[in-house]
């Protein structure tokens, strides 16, 4: 893979990506916003000045004011590669940015996801309005998720008792 063809990918044409990937799995674009200042350090005034101004991923993390020092504990795969076995830094960040979506969209608690850091501790105005707007949309994707895997076994239960009598 080119490194560089990576790096001078603009931030404002992935960012559209994560937020319609979060909001296929019931999370919101505060939610991503959230994730995305928490990492980088960026108020949601900053990140929305960054899209605007389409910056490539190199300067967008290259002005990013303050990367988050949990960033570290941030580990697994993307893209089958082990984050914390990356050696380029500028593409682990990159990674650890897509882990944090991944994460998000997969319905992990935005606790977890911030590695410990509670999101009413959070200075940035997005946090408060993505938690504001969490606690109306959670009971029904937990509901979903209860609900989800028992509607499926019954369904499975009957195919196998028809291979067996065939």
């Amino acid at each position: 893979m080119d490194l560089n063809r990576v790096f001078k990918m603009s931030f404002a044409g992935v960012y559209p990506h994560y937020v319609a990937k979060a909001e296929r799995k019931g999370r919101t674009q505060l939610e991503v916003d959230e994730v995305i200042c928490w990492l980088t350090g960026y108020s949601a005034k900053a990140l929305a000045k960054q899209i605007a101004t389409k910056q490539d991923m190199e300067t967008f993390f290259a002005e990013a004011p303050a990367f988050h020092p949990n960033a570290s504990m941030i580990t697994g795969l993307i893209c089958g590669v082990r984050i914390e076995e990356i050696e380029h830094p500028l593409m682990r960040k990159i990674r650890y940015m897509d882990k944090l979506v991944d994460e998000l969209a997969k319905g992990r608690p935005m606790e977890k996801i911030l590695r410990g850091a509670s999101a009413a501790g959070q200075t940035a105005p997005a946090a408060s309005a993505a938690a504001s707007s969490r606690s109306g949309k959670r009971p029904s994707a937990v509901a979903k998720r209860a609900v989800a895997p028992a509607s499926r076994k019954p369904a499975a239960k009957p195919a196998r008792a028809k291979k067996r009598t065939r």
